[in-house]
């Protein structure tokens, strides 16, 4: 529990070990880990909403994909070739299996109680139409035959069949049109929100604390440790604390706090702020129809988290369908943050790489701007490419989470859009953040393992009895090895009450 001192110049002064910047799905693994694994250290989450999971975790703002590759198509790139890799596939997906196995352990040890409540089986697809597509997908199928896991992974060709797993794609579809679709009953469907409180409501029963309404404005070195300032969001008492470790779990504004940390780690870093809008239905014709997740391919010029797709949803125990995501306006970094954000990230270390990004993807700039702009008709144009006998009256269209992809330098010293989750460690291992987006909640705990192992190196040894029993085959490769794998994704499945793999 952390240490409150009397206040200091009007703001709460407080001693601890660890401060975690967020009451996301990230902080919130951290935050649990750490209590497992040490119950004496002392923990403090600031978030500045006034509750838990109330920016990308809030299942209404992701799309609520357990990420094991199994659907995702920018997981998978065609070669000059024509041959298919799906190495980024294989990779999510092992890091999907770690983080089942971190859910598993909760459960099997009673702390979690009802996996429910959190995750629902719901077989993923992948769906494409046209010759061209269909080949790709033929080659994709191709590359993962002998994975392991991909054994539970059937595809088809024929529009009988697609239609028995998923009926909404085929009803009122010209039979004439060629389509590829594979199929995996193995998927899940998570709801990240109430998995982050419950997160939160273990680690402060372990003595750990969470504070809410303070926003963190200041990070600076101070000796061996990091002096943490926050303003209350209501005009009260600020808060000063004093902390061995720092994680700034807080999404676009991540970049913001490691800038101000002085870290030299974070430079050369820019984000791409990217806003983000779903139909979405709860009618029950619909819902009780649709039980899948459907990815496609995405649009040229599209960035990839904007891979179309028709997602059966369980959102605090109630079932909707989404389609989308359709790009929106925002130069925020956080849903509830300001329009302030990007310009206020510019450094002279980060302009130039942000410069040659919006120049190189002039085909992104053009999508998102006709995104902006598509009308109604054409919203259902697209929804009608998944689901031809769609009604847009059955729909309304809500505002999802606000996604900032990261801006890096490469190899060569030019400024690249990066798609994926990237850690800065700073401070010798003191400090660290997390940048970047999808598939973000599904890998929150190789992350946050990945996190141990640089900041807190020294204690890593003593721990790997603990974290061996919590995530068995953490640095294992479950695809070099078949049988570790089906024992793992079969303890696993039955533990959550998820459909077990199916092999062919």
């Amino acid at each position: 529990m952390a240490l409150t001192l009397p206040s200091r110049q009007g703001a709460h002064y407080i001693e601890t070990d660890v401060v975690l910047v967020g009451a996301g799905i990230m902080s919130a693994t951290l935050a649990l880990l750490l209590s497992e694994l040490d119950p004496s250290l002392r923990t403090l989450v600031i978030e500045r909403r006034p509750g838990p999971a109330e920016e990308s975790s809030n299942p209404w703002n992701n799309a609520g994909t357990g990420h094991a590759g199994l659907c995702e198509l920018n997981y998978s790139v065609e070669q000059p070739d024509g041959t298919v890799d799906v190495s980024k596939a294989v990779k999510i997906n092992e890091q999907f299996q770690l983080t089942r196995q971190l859910w598993t352990y909760l459960i099997e040890q009673g702390t979690l109680k009802d996996p429910k409540s959190f995750i629902n089986s719901t077989a993923h697809l992948t769906f494409v139409t046209g010759d061209d597509h269909v080949a790709y997908m033929r080659s994709r199928w191709a590359a993962m035959q002998g994975n392991v896991l991909f054994d539970s992974m059937r595809y088809s060709e024929s529009q009988t069949e697609i239609a028995e797993w998923s009926p909404l794609l085929i009803a009122g579809r010209d039979p004439a049109t060629p389509v590829g679709c594979s199929y995996d009953p193995t998927g899940t469907d998570v709801d990240f929100g109430v998995l982050t409180k419950e997160y939160l409501r273990i680690v402060q029963a372990r003595g750990g604390e969470v504070t809410y309404n303070f926003d963190v404005n200041d990070i600076k070195p101070a000796g061996k440790a990091w002096l943490i300032k926050a303003n209350h969001t209501g005009g009260g008492h600020g808060l000063v604390v004093k902390a061995k470790k720092v994680f700034i779990g807080a999404g676009g504004y991540a970049l913001q706090l490691l800038q101000r940390a002085g870290l030299p780690e974070a430079n050369g870093y820019g984000l791409f702020p990217i806003s983000g809008q779903f139909l979405t239905t709860s009618r029950r014709s619909i819902t009780e129809a649709h039980h899948t997740k459907v990815y496609g391919k995405a649009s040229v010029g599209a960035p990839p988290m904007s891979v179309p797709h028709l997602d059966a949803r369980v959102i605090n125990g109630d079932k909707y369908v989404l389609f989308g995501p359709f790009a929106g306006s925002s130069p925020k970094f956080l849903k509830s943050g300001s329009i302030l954000d990007l310009p206020l990230s510019l450094r002279t270390h980060n302009i130039w790489p942000m410069l040659e990004v919006a120049k190189d993807n002039l085909p992104l700039v053009k999508y998102l701007v006709s995104q902006i702009l598509l009308p109604p008709s054409q919203q259902l144009e697209a929804l009608r490419q998944f689901y031809p006998n769609a009604d847009l009256a059955d729909w309304v269209m809500v505002t999802a989470g606000q996604r900032a992809q990261i801006i890096k330098k490469d190899e060569h010293g030019h400024g690249t859009l990066q798609f994926g989750t990237e850690l800065v460690v700073g401070g010798g291992g003191s400090i660290s953040g997390l940048l970047g987006a999808s598939p973000g909640a599904s890998t929150a705990a190789p992350i946050m393992l990945g996190l141990l192992e640089q900041c807190f190196a020294e204690r890593l040894d003593d721990w790997r009895p603990t974290l061996a029993k919590i995530v068995p085959t953490w640095g294992k490769n479950l695809a070099d090895d078949p049988t570790l794998a089906q024992h793992t994704m079969a303890r696993t499945a039955e533990a959550l009450g998820i459909t077990p793999p199916q092999p062919r």
